[in-house]
């Protein structure tokens, strides 16, 4: 609900340009960034189609993350006072919206770059995103984001799994081969013996 009608800018202002720069908060070397490219270069900064500076919301928290190879090896924080949570694991499970949230986070950080919440042992909430505060509780988990083959979501099982399949697959192909060329070669050389002794 909105008891307050409280409104966004872009919807109050129409005749001006907006450079949206979201966050809870946002964070300022992100602000500050955008107001030095625009007396740098005297233009507005490339802009995504939520109107986001790209230079700052053009990659997921997700790629950049430094819990990311844990996600990748299948290793995860099932609840927040686990051997997972100790250990750094990805906080998927527990509701990060990080693969699905494009922000700076993960690289410019809060407080001269000393933290941001994955690093505090908090999911991202996907606080830059449009609508986040109506899109469900914090700590749900994303729809399953099961990558194909080789894709940047592949775990280590998946992707073990499927290295293991081809190289077991050319062992028998090669063991195949291998017993073929011996039986013609077998079958060559008797022939020759048979035909020495005539």
């Amino acid at each position: 609900p909105n008891p307050t009608r409280a409104t966004p800018v872009h919807e109050v202002i129409f005749d001006k340009p907006i450079i949206k720069v979201p966050g809870c908060p946002p964070i300022a070397e992100v602000m500050t960034g955008v107001i030095t490219y625009m007396l740098t270069f005297d233009r507005l900064p490339d802009l995504d189609r939520q109107g986001r500076p790209k230079m700052f919301y053009s990659q997921r928290i997700h790629d950049k993350c430094y819990r990311r190879p844990h996600f990748d090896a299948g290793q995860y924080v099932e609840s927040f006072d686990d051997e997972g949570a100790r250990k750094g694991y990805c906080l998927y499970k527990v509701g990060c919206k990080g693969p699905t949230t494009y922000n700076a986070c993960s690289t410019v950080r809060w407080n001269d770059g000393v933290s941001f919440p994955i690093q505090a042992g908090h999911g991202c909430i996907g606080c830059s995103e449009d609508g986040f505060w109506d899109k469900g509780s914090w700590y749900a988990r994303l729809a399953d984001l099961k990558g194909s083959g080789f894709g940047i979501e592949s775990n280590a099982d998946s992707v073990g799994l499927a290295a293991a399949g081809v190289v077991g697959g050319a062992v028998a192909v090669h063991a195949a081969v291998s017993a073929l060329k011996r039986a013609q070669h077998k079958t060559t050389d008797n022939g020759a013996d048979k035909g020495g002794e005539k």
